[in-house]
Parts: C-alpha cells; structure tokens; sequence
C-alpha cells in the first residue's frame, strides 16, 4: 500500500488552477523526486498535501490520502496532529521559516512538547540529540544560539532536525539544498539518505536540479505549468526522456567534459495560471510541437520503458 497517494489532484485559486490533474504515490521509504522550473507546481503541491495552501487556495477535485485515509478535506484541527507528528516539510528558505527571536533548541523543544508530550528539560536535552542526529557540530552550545549565529548550511540542517523531531514518515523537502554551495548540498544530501535509511521515511524531494534528483531518487514526477509531463523511474528517465520538456532540462545541465560552450536553453518562460494555453501547455516553447498539440491537453501515455509521458510524440521520442 502507498503512504501517500494523490489522484487527480487539482488546485484552484478563485476560478484559476494552478495544478490540474496531477497524480503520483509514494510508498514507504521511497525517494520521490518533483521537478520543474520555478512556476511549474512543486511547491503548491507539497503545500497541498501538507493542507498548508495560501488563502484563498483550495482542492477544487481529486483526493490526497495518506496511510490509506482520505485527508483532502480533512479538519483543520485533525490536520495539526498529522503535521509534525507523522508527516513534516522542509521549507525552501531556512532563514526565512525559522524565529529569529527563538533558540534552535526552543524552536526543536516546541514540536516535542506538542507532538510528544515532553518536559521543558527532557524537550531540551532530545533538541540536542537531534542536533547531533543531523551532525551539527557542538551541538551543546548551538542548541541555545539563534538563526542568525549560524551558516546557511547549519540552519538548514536546524530545520531538518525540527521536522525530524516526530519521527516523520514522510518528509517533504522543498529545494532542501536551493543556495548552498557544492559541499554543503552534497552533506545535506548524505544525510537525508542516511536518515532516510536510519528513520525508515519516504521522502517527497522538490527541486529544480536534476543532478539531485539523479543523486537521492527512486523515481520522478516532471512537472510543467501545473501538470504531469512525465513519470517513471528515475534511471528511466535519464536514459529515455520521452517528453520533449524532460529532455530540455536534461540538455540544459552542464557538461564536465568536451568543450566549453553555450549552455542550451529552453526558449521562453513558464505561463502564468492565468496564461495556460487549452492544448499542450509546453507547445509554445517546444521544438517537437505539431498543431494538433495546441487544441486539447494530452494525457499521460505508457510507454515500454516503464515511464509514461504527455506528449503525442512520446513513442518516437523514446
């Protein structure tokens, strides 16, 4: 059974969706990869699935279930038990998601008092230990200084031990490495894999880097302008992109070897919700594109490598 399975999820802001018809599943312990340019959806789905939406957002159809129970519409009061205890999210910008006039340790302590019913002083000294649980040095001292006494990298591994505190079962990390230099993105990396094998969880990653998914993930959801382009496994996805979109993205990562040249570049920018064209919503800015592209939105297509894509080229692009 899947820990978390979203089916045909649409989200709407007024009249206007910004996600339509996305579906995936996580099953336990899995690392599922979301990945997409900024605008196409990542993070309004982790906040749809954490009942985190910005007002005025709501589900206008579909269903998220998590452990096999329906929490689409579930009350608000209901979904505080869930978040931190048994599902919990890395926010993009630790800097910006943590107190800065509290401790780390206070800020870890409030989720243990809360979730697990600790004590002032057992919630402090269990903050130390999750401290040293996501290897922050001197961990005894760094649990009582604030946010900005430390490095980009320490406050994001802050944040990860503040969604760690419950022993989550899923973790959702929404660009958990957006900023950070190459070693650091590398640590933070290792250990959420670590964790992730130590803790048991499944791992919702949100990113924009291909070269992260290709690191940690089992399997990928590529998105576009709100929707599905492509599914699969994510060795699948690397050696067969199907849609035109995934394989944009993939010529655009770097190269270490051969010449140095031009980075290739997806012409365009990804539409505003308001802007969504009725047909394929990548056609504007696809090489492949034929006219019937432009009149109806294409559903997902099987294809033999086990991937699926929403393209009407995606056999022969395969």
């Amino acid at each position: 059974m899947s820990l978390l399975r979203v089916e045909n999820l649409s989200v709407a802001f007024g009249p206007i969706r910004v996600l339509e018809d996305l579906s995936f599943d996580i099953a336990e312990g899995e690392v599922l990869g979301v990945v997409g340019e900024s605008g196409s959806g990542k993070s309004m789905t982790a906040l749809a699935v954490m009942g985190l939406l910005p007002i005025g957002g709501r589900v206008a159809a579909g269903r998220i279930a998590f452990e096999g129970n329906d929490i689409t519409h579930l009350p608000e009061r209901e979904m505080q038990r869930l978040r931190g205890a048994r599902m919990a999210m890395i926010f993009q910008e630790p800097m910006a998601s943590l107190n800065p006039v509290l401790t780390v340790g206070e800020q870890i302590a409030e989720v243990l008092r809360r979730h697990r019913g600790l004590g002032r002083r057992a919630a402090h000294n269990e903050a130390v230990s999750l401290l040293k649980l996501v290897e922050i040095a001197a961990a005894e001292r760094r649990v009582d200084e604030y946010p900005h006494q430390l490095s980009g990298g320490m406050r994001q591994r802050a944040m990860i031990a503040i969604a760690l505190a419950c022993r989550p079962r899923l973790l959702i990390a929404d660009e958990p490495t957006t900023a950070l230099d190459a070693t650091v993105q590398a640590g933070i990396l290792d250990l959420l894999r670590g964790l992730r094998r130590e803790l048991g969880m499944a791992v919702l990653l949100i990113t924009h880097d291909l070269g992260v998914v290709s690191d940690i993930c089992e399997r990928v959801v590529v998105m576009y302008a709100g929707r599905v382009a492509e599914t699969g496994d994510a060795a699948t996805i690397f050696a067969q992109p199907a849609h035109p979109y995934t394989r944009a993205l993939l010529a655009a990562i770097p190269r270490l070897e051969g010449p140095i040249g031009a980075l290739p570049a997806i012409a365009g920018v990804v539409p505003a919700p308001a802007d969504f064209p009725p047909g394929c919503r990548f056609a504007p800015r696809c090489p492949y594109a034929l006219p019937t592209c432009e009149a109806a939105p294409p559903a997902l297509r099987a294809l033999p490598a086990g991937n699926a894509a929403a393209c009407i080229r995606a056999e022969e692009l395969a």
